[in-house]
C-alpha cells in the first residue's frame, strides 16, 4: 500500500478509533466522576455563588412551559438526549440481544426486580410516617450503567465475559423500569391534548426513520417537537427520547440501513438503531450526562455540621442503606432463590463471589437516581441537597465495596489457579 493510500485511510480510522475510546467503559466513568468532581469543588468554594448563579439562570418560552433554569435544561434535555440513546439500545435488545430470549434473560431480569423493590421497600421503612420524604421511594432503586460498567472494566478485566453480560442485562432493565416509574408516578398531572398532539412527529419520526431517511433537517424537527410538546404535556421530557428510540427500526431493511464494511459476500449493512446509538452514543458520553451531572451533582456540603445534619435526615440515610445494602440482598436474593429452578442456571462461569462484587456495583446510582430526587423534592430544595449527599455517598460506598470484592476475590482465583 502506498503512503498515500495509508494517509487516505488514516483519518476515517482515527476517527473509528477516537469514537470507540469515548464510548469505552472507562471514559464515560471518568467523565462523569470529573464533572461530579468539579461541580463538588466548585460548590464548596468561594466560587459557589457563580456555579448557582449559573446553574439558576433561567431563560427559554414561557407560552410553551419552556422556561426553565440551566439546571432543569439539562436536566429536561441533555438527559432526553441520554434516555434517546437508552431507548435505541433497549430496543436493540429486545429485538435482537439478550433479552430477545426470556429464558436466557430471566436471571437478571429478575434480579433487576428485586434491586429495585428490596431498596425501595428499605427506603419506605426508614422513611415511615413521614408522607413527603417517602416520595423519594424511588431514588435508590436506579442503576447508573457508565458508573457501574467502568468499575467492572478496571477491577474486573480477568472475569468471564458473562459476569459484565450479567450487569449489562440487569441494569438496562433496571433502566426500563425506572423509565416506567419516571412517567408514571413522579408526573402529577397530564394534558392529554399536548400528550395527544405529541403523537403527529412521534409518528412522523417513526415514518421516516422505517423508510430510512437520515437527514438531520426532517428527523431533528421532528424529535424536537414530540421533546417539546410531551413536557408540555406534564409527563418528563426525557420520556420523549425514549419513546424516539424505541420507534427505530433494528434490523437493516432494503430502506432503513447502514454499510458498516464488507465480507466475502458483499456489504455488511446494520439498522439504524445500533448505528444511531453509536453516533449518539458518544454526544451522551461526551456531553449530556456529564454537563447534567456538573449542574446537579454540585450540593454545597457545608461542612461537617452540614453532613451531620444530612445523615440526620431519614431521606438521606434510606438512599445509601437502599444502596449500598438494598440493591445487593434484592439482587442476591432473587438470583439466589431463581437459581434453585433448574431451567434458569446461571453461566457456569460465574461464581458467587463474583455476583456479590456486581451487586454492590450495581448499588452505584447515579444519573437516575438524582432525576429522580430533583423530581421527588423539587431542584434545590434542602431535601434535594441531601438526596445527592445519600446518592453520593452510597454511590462511592457501593463502588469501594464492589471493587474491593472483585479484586480480592480475582487474587485469591488467579492464586489458586
Amino acid at each position: 500500500m502506498s503512503s498515500s493510500s495509508r494517509l487516505r485511510v488514516a483519518p476515517h480510522e482515527l476517527w473509528r478509533g477516537i469514537r470507540s475510546t469515548v464510548r469505552s467503559d472507562i471514559t464515560a466513568g471518568a467523565l462523569l466522576l470529573a464533572a461530579t468532581a468539579i461541580a463538588l469543588i466548585l460548590a464548596n468554594s468561594p466560587a459557589s455563588g457563580w456555579y448557582s448563579t449559573v446553574r439558576d439562570l433561567t431563560f427559554g418560552i414561557p407560552e410553551l412551559h419552556l422556561e426553565l433554569s440551566v439546571g432543569a435544561w439539562a436536566a429536561d434535555g441533555l438527559l432526553a438526549i441520554f434516555f434517546f440513546v437508552v431507548g435505541l439500545e433497549l430496543k436493540e435488545e429486545f429485538v435482537a440481544g439478550r433479552l430477545r430470549d426470556p429464558r436466557a434473560a430471566a436471571l437478571p431480569i429478575a434480579a433487576a426486580v428485586g434491586g429495585v423493590v428490596v431498596p425501595a421497600a428499605i427506603f419506605l421503612l426508614l422513611t415511615a410516617g413521614d408522607a413527603e420524604a417517602s416520595r423519594g421511594w424511588a431514588i435508590p432503586t436506579a442503576t447508573d450503567i457508565a458508573f457501574a460498567v467502568a468499575v467492572i472494566a478496571v477491577v474486573g478485566r480477568a472475569l468471564p465475559p458473562a459476569l459484565r453480560v450479567f450487569l449489562l442485562t440487569l441494569a438496562i432493565v433496571d433502566d426500563l423500569i425506572a423509565i416506567t416509574i419516571i412517567a408514571t408516578v413522579y408526573t402529577d398531572a397530564i394534558s392529554l391534548p399536548w400528550l395527544t398532539l405529541a403523537l403527529l412527529p412521534l409518528a412522523g419520526f417513526a415514518l421516516a426513520a422505517q423508510k430510512g431517511i437520515r437527514t438531520w433537517w426532517i428527523l431533528l424537527p421532528l424529535a424536537l417537537t414530540t421533546w417539546v410538546l410531551i413536557h408540555a404535556s406534564g409527563v418528563h421530557a426525557t420520556v420523549a427520547g425514549v419513546l424516539l428510540g424505541f420507534v427505530v427500526p433494528v434490523l437493516p431493511t432494503d430502506r432503513a440501513r447502514v454499510q458498516v464494511g464488507a465480507d466475502a459476500d458483499g456489504p455488511v449493512w446494520e439498522g439504524l438503531a445500533p448505528h444511531w446509538a453509536d453516533r449518539w452514543g458518544v454526544v451522551a458520553t461526551v456531553f449530556a450526562v456529564p454537563i447534567f451531572a456538573f449542574f446537579s451533582a454540585g450540593v454545597e456540603i457545608g461542612g461537617l455540621d452540614g453532613l451531620r445534619s444530612a445523615f440526620s435526615d431519614p431521606i438521606t440515610l434510606g438512599i445509601v442503606v437502599g444502596l449500598v445494602i438494598g440493591k445487593p440482598i434484592g439482587i442476591l436474593v432473587t438470583t439466589f432463590v431463581l437459581s434453585r429452578i433448574p431451567a434458569l442456571r446461571l453461566d457456569p462461569s460465574l461464581r458467587w463471589w463474583m455476583l456479590t462484587g456486581m451487586s454492590f456495583v450495581a448499588g452505584i446510582g447515579f444519573t437516575v437516581s438524582l432525576l429522580v430526587g430533583e423530581l421527588a423534592f423539587g431542584a434545590s430544595s434542602v431535601a434535594d441537597e441531601h438526596v445527592k449527599i445519600g446518592v453520593l455517598t452510597g454511590s462511592l460506598v457501593a463502588a469501594l465495596i464492589g471493587a474491593i470484592t472483585l479484586a480480592a476475590g480475582r487474587a485469591k482465583a488467579s492464586v489458586r489457579g
